[in-house]
């Protein structure tokens, strides 16, 4: 019951910090995440839990299904309007794919030590455990549970043809439609492919199971895009525009890159510490004498080749977009590393001459310091990375400051003329506590404003502009009084 007890111990202890640790540091990031939180504060406002908003209008630019969203909702219920809440359905998706993983490898492969190597070396994956991953309020964390759960549950009805897993495998897959759309069903071809060559797609076809869970998926997934259509005509032609023929037929925001996108990011920072392993897993596994083993090999490599073909063939690229890959990458990686867990445990020698044979978590120890040590420094105290970030943040953690009551910014205006969710996020809360606080454009200044601004061509069009007094400087961030345009001295 102690050995039971220490192993699991451990391997939270572990999760902690990659996956829970620090959620609320950094402030609302830019695009998805600021535009997810700001949907979900005008749902928890309005009470419409069928039609995101975004501005009071509803959102036609974002155009995801909204499950993501009523967890934030549902999160700021329990824990108020805030970073955590936002981030926290992420992080316990993340944590829950990694206890599919752990019961899977339990379930099936009749190993602990398989689900626990495989949870650390995602856990210890870069790009998972990143902005825009599992550490914010995206969809993608959300959308790698539900893919990987669906796909490890059509696998296993392949080994077992059980309805069981028919059904988890179609409401998952539905779940993860409804947090990200079309991105939730990326994985069925591979799916199909694999129960073709089981020889179990004819069987499939002939059952009453399939036709069962094949409704289960249409009822649930239709029905919501049915109803927003109805409640919000236009819904479906945006989203045709945003998420199906116009972003992967054609460049989206200058968001481009060649074939070679994805597998380059995976080399030089994704995954760069595991990237190795994974093909070196695949062939390790392929020529596995256990047939379950084999057949997990061969379907982790399906699932994460198929995946990595289409979206590399999309013309949109961005880096979050290879989340869903993870798991199944993660497995292959630890077929290799497994192996030799196991081969170093069966040791005669170390058993008859150590009192316990450590050899085994010796290995893990020193494979996994470096990538577990990189993770806990990007986690444990998480930092604007560039100046660039800092520039761009820089309002945020002046009005988060105000939120706080580290200054007063009652009657002041800000000065920021790009896309400005994340700092809308932050303005609202402060309506809501009464501070009178909002954006003017740099040539709608007039005497008497106050108006802090970060962005350096709007501090240049003010101190060229306007004859101003600097009242205050941190960082990338200035406030300035404004006293007038500035007197033209004719020559």
């Amino acid at each position: 019951m102690r050995q039971f007890f220490w192993k699991y111990l451990l391997l939270a202890a572990l999760l902690a910090m990659p996956v829970f640790g620090h959620l609320n540091t950094l402030p609302i990031r830019l695009w998805d995440e600021s535009r997810l939180a700001l949907n979900a504060y005008e749902m928890l406002r309005n009470g419409d839990y069928l039609v995101t908003h975004y501005k009071g209008e509803p959102d036609m630019w974002s155009t995801k299904p909204p499950l993501m969203i009523w967890l934030q909702v549902l999160s700021m219920k329990v824990l108020g309007v805030n970073e955590l809440a936002i981030r926290l359905p992420s992080a316990l998706a993340a944590f829950f794919t990694c206890l599919g993983l752990l019961l899977f490898s339990q379930r099936y492969l009749r190993s602990f030590w398989f689900g626990f190597i495989a949870v650390f070396i995602l856990i210890t994956s870069p790009g998972y455990v990143s902005i825009h991953g599992i550490r914010t309020g995206d969809y993608d964390a959300l959308l790698t549970l539900f893919t990987t759960l669906s796909g490890l549950f059509c696998f296993l009805w392949s080994e077992r043809p059980q309805a069981r897993w028919l059904y988890l495998s179609a409401l998952t897959l539905a779940l993860a439609v409804l947090t990200k759309s079309i991105a939730g069903i990326l994985f069925l071809p591979a799916m199909l492919v694999w129960l073709l060559l089981r020889h179990k797609l004819i069987f499939l076809l002939k059952s009453r199971h399939f036709y069962g869970s094949l409704t289960l998926f249409i009822l649930l997934t239709g029905s919501y895009y049915l109803l927003r259509e109805m409640a919000n005509p236009g819904y479906l032609a945006a989203v045709w525009e945003n998420e199906l023929g116009g972003r992967y037929l054609n460049v989206v925001e200058e968001h481009k890159g060649d074939f070679w996108y994805y597998l380059r990011n995976f080399w030089n920072f994704r995954m760069n510490y595991w990237i190795l392993l994974v093909p070196v897993g695949l062939l390790t596994g392929l020529y596995s004498k256990e047939k379950r083993l084999r057949h997990l090999t061969q379907f982790s490599g399906l699932m994460a080749l198929s995946f990595l073909l289409i979206i590399s063939a999309g013309q949109t690229k961005l880096k979050w977009y290879d989340l869903p890959l993870y798991p199944f990458m993660a497995l292959l990686a630890t077929v290799f590393v497994h192996y030799w867990f196991r081969y170093l445990k069966q040791l005669d020698w170390a058993r008859q001459t150590l009192r316990k044979n450590v050899m085994p978590f010796l290995y893990l120890f020193l494979l996994g310091f470096l990538p577990y040590t990189h993770i806990l420094q990007k986690t444990y105290l998480p930092r604007e990375t560039t100046a660039e970030n800092e520039n761009l943040y820089a309002l945020s953690n002046y009005l988060r400051g105000a939120l706080k009551g580290e200054h007063k910014l009652n009657g002041q205006y800000l000065l920021y003329t790009d896309y400005k969710a994340h700092l809308l996020f932050y303005l609202k809360l402060l309506h809501e506590r009464g501070v009178e606080i909002d954006f003017k454009g740099p040539k709608d200044l007039k005497a008497g404003d106050i108006v802090s601004a970060t962005q350096n061509r709007d501090k240049k069009y003010i101190e060229e502009h306007y004859d101003y007094k600097l009242l205050h400087q941190q960082g990338h961030l200035k406030t300035y009084k404004i006293y007038g345009p500035k007197k033209q001295t004719n020559y």
